[in-house]
């Protein structure tokens, strides 16, 4: 019996033949664990955009006001706990499994996670209390969606051989990221129904899936006995969430500026969490057995997947986060939708995004099988840009048909990339160290996310600062509004306007007061306050910080794309054996080669 590599296969669990399962040997049982593992990446990633698009509806159950300064912080770090510390933590996670078993790791994940969506869902008190329950259970059921994510991708590796590989992981794949996708429509459909309901769906599918998981996967790949990295897991989760955490609180104001990129906190947080990786590199240069082992980036294949992951999962949540401010603060508003329905709106005026992306994943895989998977990675990337491209030459206002025809093909792009350049990533490490590699994949998948809502609403809140303030002030003063009043909100930072936009509220009724509104005629404060003179006033601000946003997308993307090509070159330089099957190709090679590049 041989292992999917070539290799002598493990022996399978004890007691599987016993209780009359499919055992590791069964040709059967690579199908069981890529359906496991796929539903396992499902649920993971669904919970994370979830809560995204479901903000306004927990927010209102809490009875916490984000509009007021305070609350943004609870606003970011609902946001932002669940996707820093699965970012922090897949790495790690994914040693363990190397160490104690992919499958071990992965079970208990499920459990956590599991146990973890019935406590949200009970969260008993109100305001900032409650929003501090719900941060603290999410970053616990991180956890399990982290040691979800570390070790999917390599059980699938190990399960499957290499001339099926890019099809596994592209399957599974396809969930991660369609996950994301998934989440904004179905959390838009049970955020009106009861905020709590969000939490709730996690329940049953994470029972099937735990006990199912418990009872079906077994461990067929290489356990290598060794110990636990501390200082590196110390240094990186430190130096990571110092920096990560800053990007967080650049966003908000500080003395009186628009961000708070000149807060000293802010500042040490980015200065010092630089310096703590760059003491976590040297760190896993001398210890015997690194966490994150960086001899791999010396192979071509890892090092370019890698980027073009982090710089592709910025973009991608570069364009969530701008599309739901779009379609939720300006254009279903516009449309005549009120804004408590926006949520819900929104998620299935973005199902062409999924349906690109679900129609691309899974035969992306399969044909990059056959064809090599470098030019799939790479074109997916560059639709991506285009994509980018036309929704910046779209007016705020735009007509519907064209803007579904431009996110469409940004899920179609999404697709292309993702499963190639898992199955090549994936691929390009030895055996024993598929965990490691998969853990460390999803650290830049994840990392670029949180890195996209830093980035891109810092960009987005220095274009409206340009321009906003102006057009606060005149559509306040067309409308009757006194002068002094009218600068008096037009200097408030534009992080708080952009973040009603964000959760589709309208924020002039309490930006003004009761005792301005009062003081005008009737119909000037109806108009105020009515649907669209909010999403009219931020409109033009906005596709100038649209303008700023996209443009960096596109340059990630091509960026991303010229490594994706940039490793079929060096691997010719180098001397590797082309076949024409680069996913296949690479997988045999790192077969025949483990143990020397083990010890490399």
């Amino acid at each position: 019996m041989t292992a999917p590599d070539g290799g002598p296969a493990p022996a399978a669990a004890p007691g599987g033949a016993r209780r009359g399962l499919i055992g590791a040997e069964h040709p059967r049982y690579k199908w069981v664990a890529l359906s496991n593992t796929t539903l396992g990446m499902l649920i993971a990633t669904i919970n994370s955009s979830i809560v995204l698009i479901s903000l306004p509806a927990i927010f209102n159950g809490i009875h916490l006001d984000p509009l007021q300064p305070g609350n943004v912080s609870y606003l970011l770090w609902m946001l932002m706990g669940y996707m820093l510390v699965t970012a922090v933590l897949v790495v790690t996670l994914g040693r363990m499994g190397d160490i104690w078993g992919r499958v071990r790791i992965y079970n208990a994940g499920f459990l956590i996670f599991t146990v973890t969506s019935v406590v949200l869902s009970l969260d008993p008190l109100q305001g900032g209390g409650g929003a501090i329950w719900l941060i603290g259970w999410r970053v616990v059921q991180a956890i399990g969606g982290a040691m979800l994510m570390a070790n999917s991708a390599a059980i699938i590796t190990d399960a499957f051989p290499a001339s099926r590989r890019g099809m596994a992981l592209g399957v599974n794949m396809v969930a991660a990221i369609a996950g994301s996708f998934i989440g904004l429509v179905l959390g838009g459909l049970l955020a009106e129904w009861n905020w709590r309901s969000i939490f709730w769906v996690n329940v049953p599918i994470g029972i099937i899936g735990t006990v199912w998981a418990y009872r079906s996967l077994r461990e067929t790949g290489v356990r290598r006995p060794g110990r636990i990295d501390w200082w590196g897991n110390i240094t990186f989760a430190a130096g990571l969430t110092a920096l990560l955490a800053a990007i967080t609180y650049g966003i908000q104001p500080y003395g009186g500026r628009t961000m708070g990129w000149t807060n000293p906190w802010v500042l040490a947080g980015l200065i010092g969490g630089t310096a703590v990786l760059g003491v976590f590199c040297l760190v896993e240069t001398k210890v015997a057995e690194p966490m994150f082992p960086l001899r791999l980036f010396r192979d071509p294949v890892f090092a370019g997947g890698n980027l073009a992951t982090l710089l592709g999962s910025v973009a991608r949540g570069g364009l969530q986060f701008m599309l739901i401010v779009w379609l939720q603060g300006i254009w279903l508003p516009l449309h005549g939708y009120d804004y408590a329905d926006t949520p819900l709106w929104a998620g299935i005026y973005l199902v062409p995004l999924t349906i690109g992306f679900l129609a691309a994943g899974p035969v992306a895989g399969h044909l990059s099988d056959r064809f090599g998977a470098r030019l799939f990675a790479a074109g997916g990337l560059v639709v991506m840009a285009a994509s980018f491209a036309g929704l910046l030459a779209l007016p705020t206002d735009f007509g519907y048909p064209a803007f579904a025809l431009l996110v469409f093909l940004n899920g179609l792009g999404g697709g292309l990339f993702a499963a190639p350049n898992t199955a090549l990533v994936m691929s390009s490490v030895p055996a024993a160290d598929r965990g490691a590699a998969s853990g460390m994949r999803a650290t830049f998948q994840n990392a670029g996310m949180v890195l996209s809502i830093g980035v891109f609403f810092s960009l987005m809140v220095a274009g409206l600062a340009g321009s906003l303030p102006q057009a606060l002030s005149g559509g306040l003063t067309a409308q009757g509004v006194s002068a002094a009043d009218a600068h008096a909100v037009a200097q408030l930072p534009p992080v708080g306007t952009l973040f009603a936009a964000f959760l589709g509220y309208n924020p002039i009724r309490e930006l003004l007061g009761p005792q301005v509104l009062s003081g005008l005629p009737a119909g000037n404060a109806q108009t105020l306050t009515g649907r669209e003179f909010f999403p009219h006033l931020i409109s033009g601000p906005f596709h100038d910080g649209l303008m700023v946003v996209f443009g960096l997308a596109i340059a990630m993307s091509l960026v991303a794309a010229a490594a994706s090509l940039l490793r079929e070159r060096t691997e010719r330089r180098g001397g590797r054996p082309a076949d024409g099957n680069g996913t296949a190709g690479a997988a045999a090679a790192a077969g025949r080669d483990a143990a020397g590049r083990g010890a490399a």
